[in-house]
């Protein structure tokens, strides 16, 4: 290796080092700030001068974390469900057959990328009351699945065209297999891995947000973990405690931790194989 491919391999190294560590540093004063007691007011920059779990017991006493963490989970796993069968069913076709019209519905799809859900959500309002559809806190659920089909597509699609042949369907069908029996029974099973992609990078987003949820929910009791949170911030008579809210933060962060540990195998795989090859 000479010193000029040396150099550079090295810069490049610096350079990932200096990312990562900029990207970590919030993260650990937050930890750090989570791990004291909710009086302790001093600076943030002095790491690890205290370690408390007293602003976590707070913040899992004042958020009511399990009945939080309950409609979260339900609200993240019916969308979730719904998302893939119906992005998996409606990219089938897509993937497989070669007309204009699967063509026109893929560049449909993948339209829905490029206007923000935030736009469209008074005419989206309208509509639901207008077919009569009740506002509950299950109501976000329809925008979640909305939001989430353009991406989900994208990823289906180019994983059916690059990563299943043809040719495995091909023996099912002489036997006389329709497409429903295709695609349950041969297709389906064979996108573990982009189905994880689907289910980390939509289920992360749905778990995060609280711009829907803050829309269609009122009552507290059907509060998931990220309007929970809200409670935390304070005014100008109740200033924010910071310790209690970046506890509250990293347990709202823990069910998706635990989730992306048994699940990052099939991450990389599902992305790179439906994403970039696609």
């Amino acid at each position: 290796m000479t010193n000029k491919s040396f150099f550079k391999k090295a810069l490049v190294q610096l350079g990932v080092i200096a990312v990562i560590l900029i990207n970590l540093i919030p993260l650990i004063i937050a930890l750090s700030t989570s791990l004291r007691d909710p009086k302790n007011n001093s600076n943030p920059l002095n790491l690890f001068q205290e370690i408390s779990f007293a602003s976590y017991k707070a913040a899992f006493t004042r958020m009511h974390f399990f009945d939080a963490l309950w409609n979260s989970v339900v609200l993240t796993a019916i969308s979730v469900i719904f998302v893939v069968f119906f992005a998996a069913m409606a990219s089938y076709p897509m993937a497989r057959l070669n007309t204009k019209l699967s063509k026109f519905l893929y560049l449909f799809f993948l339209s829905g990328l490029v206007i923000p859900a935030q736009m469209v959500l008074i005419p989206v309002v309208q509509m639901i009351n207008s077919l009569g559809i009740p506002i509950n806190h299950y109501t976000p659920i329809l925008m979640f699945i909305t939001c989430s089909l353009p991406f989900s597509t994208f990823l289906y699609t180019g994983f059916i065209k690059s990563g299943i042949p043809v040719e495995v369907e091909e023996a099912a069908h002489i036997d006389g297999a329709g497409v429903l029996q295709r695609f349950w029974l041969i297709v389906f099973p064979l996108l573990v891995p982009v189905t994880v992609s689907v289910v980390i990078t939509q289920g992360v987003w749905i778990w995060n947000d609280y711009f829907f949820n803050m829309i269609f929910i009122s009552r507290a009791e059907h509060s998931p973990l990220p309007l929970a949170m809200l409670g935390f911030l304070g005014d100008q008579q109740n200033p924010t405690q910071w310790n209690v809210l970046f506890a509250a933060c990293f347990l709202c962060a823990l069910p998706l931790l635990a989730a992306f540990t048994f699940l990052q195998k099939y991450f990389v795989g599902g992305m790179t194989v439906g994403a970039v090859k696609g």
